[in-house]
């Protein structure tokens, strides 16, 4: 529902721009913006490298006036050239980024923006605030602090967990300090490495733990691709009824299997993947309306339970 609900408002944000600002739209020169994200190495960036393509398209038929640089990288290297490259050949007049890694991203989309250009900054912030004219992104602060009050709850003083982080960002950060401040100290937390939010590298990491500790009672795995790369491990080590995993982000296949009873996956928490279409839909409303688009745009966190998973099932969805 939370998506759904999402996409709704930026159908309508796009629908109020073009009427507010059809005659602007229609008479206005050419305007370039450029969007830079991750490429579509694991399934919640697989979604959003869909709902971007998507939206693309469909603004790009919306408002002639207006031409789309897609760029996707692998590395943060990749993403820096391509950043460089949007601005020295197509002189991009705005630029919707989600930085692959906060600190090598930071420099070069402050350039951008000492240029003169509108800067919309998505889910992982840079390491610099006050950059970005616009920032759009999930409730990273709930996102933790929900999967942290859920441990709490569900699991008695002296039990031990261990943790998987993602990649090195800020977003990553805001998340691990909520979840720490909402487990408390009656929990322990054994151990927290990255898995960078991909399903090989997480395997690797909790084959790790499982080698270490003899005593595992759940696994914040913070990622529903992380989770799944957790639970093979687990599952390699003949420990599944030893330990349950929360994953994050509302994969299919996870909420399936929360609709079903998976007493492995008790629950999840939501973080859509769409929000690049808010923050697309929301930058092109800068150039063709009067619409004031600056300033945060955070999309909440919910808990996804057996009993409300159907609300977030979609079963044609790319994730």
């Amino acid at each position: 529902m939370q998506r759904r609900n999402l996409m709704k408002a930026a159908a309508l944000a796009a629908t109020l721009g073009m009427v507010a600002g059809a005659g602007h739209a229609q008479d206005a020169e050419k305007k370039v913006i450029g969007v830079s994200i991750p490429s579509a190495t694991h399934g919640f960036m697989g979604g959003l490298n869909w709902h971007a393509q998507d939206t693309i398209a469909r603004l790009g038929k919306a408002y002639p006036n207006l031409e789309f640089v897609l760029a996707t990288a692998g590395d943060a290297a990749k993403q820096v050239n391509d950043i460089e490259d949007m601005m020295a050949t197509r002189n991009i007049d705005g630029l919707v980024v989600l930085p692959f890694e906060s600190e090598p991203l930071t420099a070069p989309v402050k350039a951008v923006k000492e240029a003169g250009k509108f800067v919309t900054v998505v889910d992982r912030g840079l390491s610099e605030e006050g950059i970005e004219d616009l920032y759009v992104a999930g409730d990273n602060t709930a996102f933790g602090r929900v999967a942290g009050e859920y441990f709490k709850t569900h699991l008695p003083a002296g039990s031990k967990i261990v943790v998987l982080r993602g990649i090195p960002t800020t977003l990553d950060n805001e998340r691990v300090e909520a979840f720490q401040k909402a487990l408390g100290s009656d929990v322990e937390i054994l151990d927290m490495q990255h898995g960078n939010w991909n399903r090989d590298d997480a395997f690797t990491v909790m084959q790790d733990y499982l080698s270490k500790y003899p005593k595992i009672d759940a696994v914040w795995a913070a990622d529903d691709d992380m989770a799944i790369g957790v639970m093979e491990a687990i599952a390699a080590a003949n420990r599944t009824d030893e330990m349950w995993v929360i994953g994050g982000a509302g994969m299919k296949e996870i909420v399936k299997r929360i609709m079903d009873g998976d007493k492995q996956l008790p629950v999840n928490v939501t973080y859509p993947p769409a929000l690049i279409s808010s923050a697309i839909e929301m930058t092109a409303l800068r150039f063709v309306s009067n619409a004031p688009v600056t300033g945060r745009f955070i999309i909440g966190s919910q808990l996804i339970t057996p009993e409300n998973a159907a609300q977030f099932y979609y079963p044609d969805s790319p994730f």
